[in-house]
């Protein structure tokens, strides 16, 4: 029963949702204190006079984010070579659709925000999709979905994933440490050769990989592009010893699967979305920044896609996913307006996790996604209900 549970493609969502709630219902209680105090607790690893200390917030993250791009890493890496983005005709429409729902939300956030300096940080905070909560929710559709636009989805989330990658290295990083790139560019150095020699044993990898997060951490670039980075080393195919062939690659993407959505996920969440809504006001909630943030999600990530996606079959660059209809296209379009995690994360690093919207941008993000989330899932169980009398 429980390992049934686990298993259940909607349970990560469901667990998202409870490590939420929980997170909200302690920072606005009288255990506040203690949920911060949890946040700061100081961690510190030493080594003579090398150290990493960090508050427990950042060491989630910079260390267990770093794991969750990791894996992120590995599923792209997959797909392109022999999954979902192997072909043109695959990759043609989820891709044109993740353009759409990347450049549309960040302009509607652009428009609020045109002109003041600090604020037009976050344009990239609405470009996300969290892809446990999106597919957990078109899970609880079941097989009235058609598996294509589950395909679909999950493709369009991971060059989703692929495109807030790029922008994180290029838009969140600080100023450079050479001497940490330089040891950071000899790790991937290190990693090529012993992939190239087809080392089959998973030690060196990881030994490697935690070399390379140290000296990214210390960088300046933000220590998660470590995990996408060290993933694409991975051997997709390998010999052990017995000369029989297999994948580490898909090895490790199913050995940590579990942990980065049971685990990992929730607990970023738990860390992340404890906001305090006792001190925001109405004027808060609708400032450009926190405005941008939810329009941006709600409106700018169905346009987008959807947008994107209508003009690209009507153009015949790419077809309508198999046994589905524009309905159930526009519910799943809806759906990648789901930011919550990837979009909290992109919110610590565009405003440097400061309070200076005091939540509201946090704030607007849980409300962009839970709007999303119940119009996404209305539209598609609407639009199944309407197949299914056309049908007859």
């Amino acid at each position: 029963m429980l390992k049934t549970l686990i298993k259940h493609e909607s349970t990560p969502g469901i667990l998202l949702i409870l490590t939420t709630i929980f997170a909200l219902a302690l920072q606005n209680s009288e255990l506040s204190s203690y949920y911060t105090g949890f946040l700061h607790t100081h961690v510190e690893i030493r080594f003579g006079d090398f150290q990493i200390a960090k508050p427990f917030l950042l060491w989630v993250n910079d260390g267990l984010m770093a794991i969750f791009f990791f894996l992120i890493g590995l599923e792209v890496k997959r797909e392109v070579m022999e999954g979902h983005l192997s072909s043109l005709s695959q990759v043609a429409l989820p891709s044109i659709a993740a353009i759409g729902g990347m450049a549309i939300p960040a302009l509607v956030f652009v428009l609020f925000n045109y002109g003041d300096e600090f604020a037009i940080n976050g344009w990239a905070v609405p470009t996300a999709t969290d892809i446990a909560f999106a597919l957990g929710i078109l899970s609880l559709l079941g097989k009235r979905v058609p598996a294509s636009l589950k395909i679909f989805l999950m493709a369009l989330a991971i060059i989703d994933d692929l495109g807030a990658i790029i922008i994180i290295a290029l838009f969140y990083t600080n100023e450079l440490s050479t001497l940490s790139i330089t040891i950071a560019a000899m790790a991937l150095v290190v990693l090529f050769m012993i992939n190239r020699l087809k080392i089959s044993t998973k030690a060196p990898y990881i030994i490697i990989g935690i070399i390379l997060w140290v000296s990214v951490l210390k960088s300046g670039v933000h220590a998660t592009l470590a995990g996408v980075a060290l993933a694409f080393f991975i051997p997709l195919k390998s010999k052990d010893e017995k000369g029989e062939t297999f994948s580490m690659s898909k090895q490790m993407e199913h050995d940590l699967h579990y942990w980065v959505v049971l685990l990992i996920l929730p607990l970023f969440a738990f860390v992340n979305a404890g906001v305090d809504l006792r001190g925001i006001s109405v004027d808060e909630i609708t400032g450009s920044v926190p405005l941008g943030i939810m329009l941006g999600l709600f409106i700018g990530k169905q346009v987008g896609v959807f947008g994107f996606s209508y003009l690209a079959i009507k153009m015949k660059m790419a077809s309508l996913p198999k046994d589905s209809t524009y309905m159930q296209l526009y519910g799943v379009a809806v759906l990648t307006g789901i930011g919550f995690t990837m979009s909290l994360f992109v919110d610590t690093l565009a405003y440097n996790d400061t309070d200076l919207f005091n939540y509201a941008d946090k704030l607007a993000i849980l409300l962009g996604s839970l709007f999303s989330g119940i119009l996404g899932y209305s539209v598609l169980k609407l639009a199944t209900k309407k197949k299914k009398r056309y049908d007859k």
